[in-house]
């Protein structure tokens, strides 16, 4: 008994002390960060911050969108010297890039909704290769293991970068990008989520002399689904943000209005394209948590 009560604190003991190792080896690489910037010079936040933070807060304050009610219908531009450069309907001129944020939100979904698919597509065999209890051969588990942890190293726009020189500007780039970093999330979900299968029901099917793909769709797949789709959700809602940015290298979506906004200092359309961004990311997420709940 006393063995066993050393044996325990030990345990604790020795946890406690792997941990308080781990925390300080943070420690010393926050420390070493702050202090390589800090050498470098560039702990910085520039000329007047805060002067610079109360004019951008105070631009982004007032969306673009409004001045489709309370715009100048006749807001004149002159030149240094007082010319009449032109004249301007704000309301319509707002009302037309309304339709165009309208037109770019929907290529955002598109290529989100049709580059998640394409990913989980890909990387369900690969998932199924890595999954230690369905024991594939070992030359194939490492080549599927290899694909997976390249396709999740590299980021999205990585791959939008490299794919826009392929195939070229719109979509079809930025579905791509998604469907390649995303396979490599899924395939860790989806193996994880057949490693933690009861394998008394595989074995079962494997005893009546079941093939691999008969193992899989009458042992496997019925058990997994529900994770797969909680997965598949949880990665399509992540891939809608991630697709927003893919613009801004030519594929096309909400990313080329961020790129534009911000290289003319529009606050106000980038307020309106972020407010966008913020209400179609979180409906798509009390959408997700309904079919979650659907799911248990």
């Amino acid at each position: 008994m006393r063995m066993v009560r050393a044996s325990r604190f030990a345990d604790r003991f020795g946890g406690r002390l792997g941990f308080l190792g781990l925390a300080l080896a943070y420690a010393i690489l926050v420390i070493a960060c702050l202090g390589s910037l800090a050498d470098e010079g560039e702990l910085t936040l520039g000329r007047n911050p805060l002067h610079n933070l109360i004019k951008t807060v105070g631009e982004f304050a007032r969306p673009s969108f409004l001045d489709v009610w309370f715009g100048k219908p006749n807001l004149e531009y002159h030149s240094d010297d007082g010319t009449l450069l032109r004249i301007e309907n704000r309301q319509e001129v707002e009302l037309g890039y309304l339709a165009g944020l309208a037109r770019a939100t929907w290529t955002t979904v598109r290529i989100a909704t049709l580059g998640s698919l394409l990913g989980a597509v890909l990387a369900l065999p690969l998932a199924v290769l890595t999954a230690r209890n369905l024991a594939a051969s070992r030359p194939l588990f490492w080549l599927a293991k290899a694909i997976l942890d390249v396709a999740r190293s590299i980021h999205t726009l990585v791959f939008g970068l490299v794919l826009v020189g392929i195939v070229g500007l719109g979509p079809t780039a930025g579905i791509l990008a998604i469907a390649l970093h995303s396979m490599g999330s899924y395939g860790k979900l989806f193996a994880e989520a057949i490693e933690s299968l009861d394998m008394a029901a595989i074995d079962a099917v494997r005893s009546v002399g079941a093939g691999p793909v008969q193992v899989f769709f009458n042992a496997v797949w019925p058990a997994v689904l529900p994770q797969f789709v909680s997965s598949h959700l949880y990665l399509w809602e992540f891939n809608i943000r991630d697709s927003t940015i893919l613009g801004i290298i030519g594929a096309g979506g909400l990313g080329l209005l961020i790129s534009e906004a911000t290289s003319l200092f529009q606050w106000g359309r980038l307020s309106t394209v972020l407010l966008v961004i913020i209400v179609l990311v979180a409906g798509f997420d009390a959408l997700s948590r309904r079919i979650r709940k659907a799911l248990l």
